[in-house]
């Protein structure tokens, strides 16, 4: 299952909303101080200029009591030159702002209880409109009441959003580090393995080192149910979000455990073991300090659990947590073969592509499947996120950071599915003895790659599935090495290291030192013999044919 789950979502996404966010500037008749406050706007109904200082000044009619869906509603005198801010309710949004437009408002505001949705209606309702409708939320509405006086003035303005945003930086740093420490760490402890096969290990350590080979027929297996769990939480997304949030924090605290594991085994202090018991896992009398260290990446999961709405800072703990499972993913999945390498990103680009590009050709809303499920549905009414992506949140000056901390976010699978690869061609350098040249080019191909991601993101302005981008950089950059050092025989296969090196038999009995030569045999001491025939030809070479064994 967390296999599953952390290649699920395959698709570089920006979140998306319906309509655009605005900002609303309030300020006092008699003083200029002034403050921002988010608004959600329909362009269709009417524009706003995008700089403030364009935007005209006018005044607020409050009335926070009215719905304003009849005529009775309506003050005496209409609302000449004045901007009506009402609530939200009883009637639609054509008739609030067609209302308010017949006697005189330069705009509409509507506060909402609910989250801000842009004000929609038909063609033929946005031609008669010629006046800016938007939402407020309840608690900026208040928040104005408190704080400015009766008089209120407010400007509706759209400012745009920079083109680039630092957090692109950011994601690309963890994404490239991710694989390429990841890629080498499975490299070389599978290389390690192998030729260590032999000597006994510590009991912990030797779980260390359990990996699983993924065949043909698992990858089959598991994109048939990625496909099937995609479209799972399409439809029951509200119930589902939940076990996936648990799932998340398992795998991650195993993840965390794995990735530091390491680093407190150097620790000098805490080697002592737990008294014998008969109570699980503890049992087996681990030592103190795994001991602290399983129940602290266990509590940090928790804390992310619990906290993971947190905007301000959460982020950073469900992205530590998440390369720490992506590391252990890495260390524990391996593909055998460069032609199993190619069968899984081949099946999962396919798997990206359609589920981005095609699935908004069958949806009610016109949005992809993989795009309303990485960011949330917007019918949903549990406002939860998966957890399984990179996610950083926009760094750009703009106002509209006000309206909604939103985040560029990464899949596990971008993250995953090339890593494999890279580990891959980690093994086939120390192999082959390539000086890593397989594993640099098809590092650095994977980071163009990324690179090409965020450039069509940015030029297109909507979600993208990296592994569009991904999948050819990374295989055709291998593939062309292997072409180059004409070794594709080799690397396809994977002749060298698919079956486990075989280790000369070990012989059995006992041995004992042999006497210098210059030493007669009756003067070595009583309790040594000479060293037998038998035993000398067991080890030496094997006899010929001709030979009596």
């Amino acid at each position: 299952m967390r296999d599953l789950v952390a290649l699920m979502l395959g698709a570089m996404l920006l979140k998306q909303v319906l309509g655009e966010y605005g900002m609303a500037h309030v300020s006092d008749m008699e003083k200029n101080n002034g403050k921002d406050y988010c608004i959600s706007f329909n362009p269709d109904w009417a524009h706003l200029p995008q700089d403030l200082n364009k935007a005209s000044r006018l005044q607020i009619h409050e009335m926070t009591t009215s719905v304003l869906c009849s005529p009775s509603e309506v003050p005496a005198g209409g609302f000449t030159n004045r901007i009506p801010m009402v609530l939200r309710g009883n009637c639609t949004f054509y008739e609030k702002v067609k209302l308010a437009q017949i006697n005189g408002a330069r705009g509409l505001l509507i506060v909402s209880q609910e989250t801000l949705s842009p004000p929609f209606g038909n063609k033929s309702q946005y031609e008669e409109i010629d006046i800016p409708v938007a939402l407020l939320s309840y608690t900026d509405m208040v928040e104005i009441r408190k704080t400015f006086s009766q008089v209120k003035l407010v400007a509706l303005y759209a400012p745009n959003e920079p083109f680039l945003d630092y957090n692109m930086v950011i994601i690309f740093l963890m994404a490239v580090g991710t694989v390429a420490v990841g890629g080498y760490w499975a490299g070389s402890r599978d290389i390690k393995k192998r030729y260590m096969k032999h000597k006994r290990d510590d009991g912990a350590e030797k779980q260390d080192e359990e990996m699983v080979d993924v065949t043909p027929i698992m990858i089959v297996i598991f994109v048939v149910m990625c496909c099937s769990m995609l479209v799972l939480l399409y439809y029951f997304y509200d119930y589902l979000v939940y076990l996936i949030i648990v799932i998340f924090c398992l795998a991650s605290s195993i993840g965390l455990y794995s990735c530091l594991c390491p680093f407190v085994r150097r620790i000098p202090w805490g080697k002592c073991r737990i008294p014998e018991n008969n109570l699980p896992y503890f049992h087996k009398r681990p030592q103190v300090r795994m001991l602290l260290l399983s129940v602290s990446c266990v509590v940090i999961a928790v804390i992310w659990g619990v906290c993971r709405n947190e905007d301000q800072w959460a982020w950073v703990l469900q992205d530590t947590l998440g390369i720490a499972f992506c590391l252990y993913m890495l260390k524990t999945i391996r593909l055998p073969t460069f032609k199993a390498c190619t069968l899984l990103l081949g099946a999962l680009f396919v798997y990206d592509v359609f589920f981005v590009f095609v699935t908004p050709r069958f949806t009610k809303s016109g949005e992809s499947i993989m795009v309303e499920v990485a960011a949330g549905p917007s019918y949903s009414s549990t406002h939860e996120k998966l957890p399984m992506v990179i996610k950083v949140p926009k760094l750009n000056t703009s106002p509209l950071a006000l309206c909604d901390r939103t985040f560029s976010l990464l899949g596990f699978g971008d993250i995953l599915v090339p890593g494999l690869l890279v580990a891959y061609c980690h093994r086939f350098d120390i192999q082959m003895h390539s000086s890593q040249i397989y594993f640099v080019a098809c590092t650095i191909a994977y980071g163009i790659g990324l690179l090409v991601t965020f450039v069509a993101l940015t030029v297109m302005q909507m979600g993208q599935p990296a592994l569009l981008y991904l999948v050819p950089c990374t295989l055709l950059t291998s593939l062309g090495v292997a072409l180059w050092r004409r070794e594709l025989a080799a690397f396809w296969t994977g002749s060298g290291f698919v079956k486990e090196i075989v280790q000369p038999p070990l012989v059995k009995g006992s041995i004992t030192c042999t006497h210098p030569p210059d030493v007669p045999v009756e003067e070595q001491p009583a309790n040594k013999e000479p060293l037998s025939t038998e035993a000398t030809n067991q080890s030496e070479e094997p006899p010929s044919g001709d030979q009596e064994p």
